[in-house]
């Protein structure tokens, strides 16, 4: 069905949301304008996953959702109309063949951020859709609370229905400045708080400060952080590296949000954390394997000796931790000493002092608030014919692919309920 309109459909924000909400409203025969305020689509897009675009992940849906701590079920319906297994299917069709790879993560084979967005580039424009690039929108357009186009640079541009993807607050260098909330709090919309989500964790312990054990990467740990009260705000399992000012890395990563969340709620507070070497074993089972390494070294010294089951450097540091002297004989190690290291290798404490900047975040946690929201349609509740898509809602997820999917999922459905909403209102002028 051919709409009456220049463009009957404007999208705002050309990344995975913007581009699928206008690909969806293309495909359904809406006249749809894209306006990117960057030269070129997808800018985030290309920097994910190192590059290699982690585009959604293989668990099924609640699975997914239980991996969005930031208002999944809000997104239940989304993942329903458009799902993982929707998406992967629909690249595919495109020619981008994906694998699955660790954990469920889903890449395009070519390990290519660049052919995703080259891919879908093509789809958009065969499917209709006009692009402008180095276009800023500065405010929507509202008529009778309907609203009716954006103003750019002075000048208003007119449409139907008005679908807002801008981005968060991270990674502002790729066009993320939160132009979206400025937008919504103009028409009476409501953000929520902003925060960094999936972002690495500050500390200041002496051996991490002092750079003792800087670029190590410990594989498959378990982290737990608690808040001052002893409760557990979060634990997760996953790979840590431990830089000059913290943790980074996908397990540090995942308790980020927590960290940033509870430094909101009680500043000053003091946030502790304890990470697992070796999750897999028990303190018993840990306690007999270094005891028969240390009865067979002898005289050897008890840092080498422990540098054959830890990295020498941090081996370094638990023996200063627990005070044993790096240059000890093994067979001078006390049973005492013994428990000790046992218990650090089960527990070793980090004193946590917030995260790392939200410019520096894999994704915003706030947004949007999703209480005016529709979650079936992604349409304003307050102002017909305006729809959010992306990380500007109030919605964030764990790393491993689920931002991306709730990005292009909530990108199909606003483009599908914008769509259908301005086929109604023709329908009803007429």
């Amino acid at each position: 069905m051919s709409l009456h309109r220049d463009y009957d459909i404007l999208v705002v924000g050309g990344g995975p949301a913007g581009m699928m909400a206008a690909a969806r409203s293309a495909t359904l025969g809406a006249r749809v304008l894209l306006l990117e305020k960057n030269n070129c689509l997808g800018k985030k897009m290309l920097i994910t996953g190192g590059g290699r675009c982690n585009l959604t992940n293989s668990a099924n849906i609640n699975e997914m959702i239980e991996n969005i701590p930031g208002n999944g079920k809000f997104v239940y319906s989304a993942l329903h109309q458009f799902s993982g297994e929707d998406l992967r299917n629909f690249l595919g069709s495109l020619g981008i063949k994906t694998k699955v790879e660790e954990r469920g993560r889903v890449f395009p084979v070519s390990d290519r951020a660049a052919d995703v967005v080259l891919a879908l580039e093509k789809y958009l424009r065969q499917s209709g859709v006009s692009i402008r690039y180095g276009s800023k929108v500065d405010s929507l357009l509202l008529e009778n609370q309907s609203c009716r186009g954006v103003f750019m640079d002075g000048e208003s541009l007119r449409a139907k229905a008005v679908v807002v993807a801008t981005g968060g607050l991270s990674y502002p260098n790729t066009g993320s400045t939160g132009d979206g909330y400025k937008m919504a709090r103009q028409v009476g919309h409501s953000v929520t708080p902003l925060l960094p989500a999936a972002v690495s964790v500050t500390c200041n312990d002496p051996w991490i400060s002092n750079r003792q054990a800087q670029g190590l990467s410990l594989q498959d740990v378990s982290i737990m952080i608690y808040n001052h009260r002893g409760k557990v705000l979060a634990s997760e399992v996953g790979d840590v590296i431990i830089t000059h000012w913290g943790l980074s890395g996908p397990g540090a990563l995942r308790v980020g949000r927590a960290v940033a969340l509870e430094a909101q709620r009680y500043p000053g507070e003091p946030i502790q954390g304890k990470i697992d070497l070796f999750p897999g074993f028990s303190v018993a089972v840990l306690e007999q394997k270094l005891n028969k390494v240390l009865e067979e070294g002898g005289k050897r010294s008890v840092k080498n000796l422990l540098s054959t089951i830890l990295p020498e450097r941090l081996a370094k540091v638990l023996l200063q931790l627990v005070g044993v002297p790096l240059e000890s004989p093994a067979n001078m190690v006390t049973r005492h000493n013994l428990r000790d290291l046992v218990a650090h290798f089960k527990a070793l404490p980090i004193h946590i002092t917030g995260t790392r900047p939200l410019k520096e975040a894999t994704v915003t946690a706030g947004g949007i608030a999703i209480k005016e929201i529709n979650p079936r349609t992604m349409a304003s509740k307050q102002i017909k014919g305006l729809y959010f898509a992306g990380e500007v809602l109030d919605v964030d997820a764990q790393t491993g692919g689920f931002n991306m999917q709730v990005a292009f999922s909530t990108g199909f459905v606003a483009g599908e309920s914008a769509t259908f909403f301005i086929k109604e209102d023709l329908d009803e002028e007429q």
